[in-house]
């Protein structure tokens, strides 16, 4: 529009330069008659008139060309206001009228995967914030713990005020309770991921924990001294993997649920087969229909026997180091996929052998089967039964894995191998993925028939037991993702070689953030 109006003004300057000169052109060479000079001056009059009228029609035409333009103004204005509107509509809560219903299903498909994406690369972003580790390699370590505060009340007499494992007789003079509160069973754990080998992923962790005992200054009991609890390496193959370090018997995979007994499993020293053991193992996963994987394991463990050591610093053989050949296990297991949870059973043998001296050897073996079976929607069945020899270092039960006749450092002392059978089960209600609610009961109950009197009896222990038994009920609720909350009853029956039961009682509460 702007070349226009130029164009037109140029040629109306140029029109205004003619004129004067063709009119002083005709007056100069008039020389005839009157009419021949009225000729002469009428031509350029014309020419002028047409020029005007040529102007005259540019005008024109410019008019109509900025009405049109103007008109287009005014539309795409419109199309504007159309546009504006519709974000505005879209930035409103969804139940606002006034939203274009052309318009604004596909807006409001495409914003919703905008801001979709966007949480999710936040979430990303966020994950790579939390898990950045510096470390001395360049591969990848992760950090997370979990900060417990356990308070207790226990009636009786027990032997761990934190944990209690065993009911201990009443001596003179104690209270018949106890009221404490510590954060001994806190834990760290350090997870690296390392790079592919042989075409296997490579991992492994460290995991600690407080429970390592008091030392011995007035402020003990609030400066707990660090415990290691479990050291892996993991080669992990498609359908087989390679793990190496100590960590629960590979046959023996499970244990209840209790958030007031992180320090050890719950239910030790009860039926639940559990001490960390160094241990190299072997795990091979077949792939069966309907979802279902077979497993088969095979490994060597470091013989325990439930020796206290003999220094505090120097390391001296147990009996069952004694012999120069490891322990043995295998495990069978089975589970399978059905509406998002696993049905998994499984069945295990150990055996090791044990020298006590002076040629008093002997063979340890355990039998073992454990399960995990949901029941329907809510409800879920595990546990454990084991029937075995001489395996007090596996934990399972408050006795030692040998008793003598006399004296253990005199040659002439016989031994007995203590048989023993037990188990738990626990059963599991989770009505919500917040909040669960679980009730589990544990044995251990060893065969003593072939033993002598008490007095004549020696053991590795210092207080021999003849059957131990626990039971606990307990809510967990996580308030949030790493917000934890539980109350736990626990009741414990133990009885001596006297065959007096005594009993305690443990309340907890306990609450815990994992970070």
């Amino acid at each position: 529009m702007l070349r226009v109006l130029r164009t037109t003004r140029l040629a109306v300057a140029v029109c205004l330069c003619f004129a004067p000169l063709a009119a002083a052109q005709s007056t100069s060479s008039a020389s005839g008659s009157t009419t021949a000079d009225l000729a002469q001056q009428g031509n350029p009059l014309e020419g002028v008139a047409a020029q005007i009228l040529e102007l005259r029609m540019a005008l024109d035409g410019m008019r109509e060309q900025l009405a049109a333009s103007h008109n287009e103004s005014e539309e795409l204005r419109q199309e504007l206001r159309t546009v504006r509107d519709q974000l505005e509509s879209l930035r409103r809560p969804s139940g606002q009228a006034g939203r274009p219903p052309a318009a604004e299903p596909p807006a409001r498909d495409q914003l919703d995967a905008l801001v979709e994406e966007q949480e999710l690369l936040r979430a990303k972003v966020e994950d790579l914030e939390q898990s950045k580790v510096e470390s001395g390699s360049k591969y990848h370590v992760r950090l997370s713990g979990l900060a417990l505060l356990n308070v207790v009340s226990t009636r009786g007499a027990v032997d761990s005020l934190d944990l209690p494992t065993t009911a201990e007789p009443r001596l003179p003079g104690e209270s018949g309770g106890t009221f404490s509160a510590g954060l001994r069973q806190s834990l760290l754990r350090l997870e690296a991921f390392g790079p592919t080998f042989g075409g296997a992923r490579t991992s492994g962790g460290l995991t600690f924990d407080f429970f390592g005992g008091f030392p011995k200054t007035s402020e003990g009991a609030n400066s707990p001294l660090v415990r290691l609890r479990t050291a892996t390496f993991t080669l992990d193959w498609k359908n087989t993997s390679i793990t190496a370090g100590q960590e629960v018997p590979f046959f023996s995979p499970r244990s209840p649920t209790s958030l007031a007994s992180t320090a050890h499993p719950a239910l030790s020293s009860a039926g639940n087969m559990w001490v960390w053991t160094p241990q190299i193992h072997v795990e091979h996963r077949i792939a069966l229909p309907n979802d279902s994987t077979m497993m088969v394991q095979w490994g060597i463990l470091d013989s325990f026997t439930e020796e206290l050591p003999a220094d505090e610093y120097n390391r001296t053989a147990t009996a069952g180091e004694r012999i120069r050949i490891p322990a043995q296990a295998i495990r069978v297991g089975w589970q399978r996929a059905r509406n998002e949870r696993v049905v998994a059973l499984g069945a295990g043998a150990y055996h090791s052998k044990q020298d006590w001296g002076f040629g008093r050897t002997v063979d340890a073996w355990a039998a073992t089967t454990d399960w995990d079976v949901p029941l329907g929607r809510w409800f879920a069945l595990s546990g454990e039964l084991y029937r075995g020899r001489a395996i007090g270092g596996l934990g399972a039960g408050a006795s030692a894995s040998v008793m003598f006749d006399g004296p253990a450092t005199e040659p002439d002392s016989s031994l007995q191998p203590v048989d023993t059978a037990g188990g738990w089960s626990q059963l599991k209600f989770k009505p919500a993925s917040q909040l669960e609610l679980n009730a589990a009961f544990g044995r251990d109950n060893p065969f003593r028939t072939l033993l002598g009197r008490p007095p004549a009896i020696d053991s590795v222990d210092e207080s021999p037991v003849n059957r131990n038994a626990s039971g606990f009920l307990n809510v967990i609720y996580q308030a949030r993702s790493n917000l934890l909350f539980s109350v736990e009853y626990r009741r414990l029956w133990t009885t001596g070689l006297d065959d007096a039961t005594r009993t305690a009682d443990h309340v907890s509460f306990s609450t815990g953030i994992a970070f």
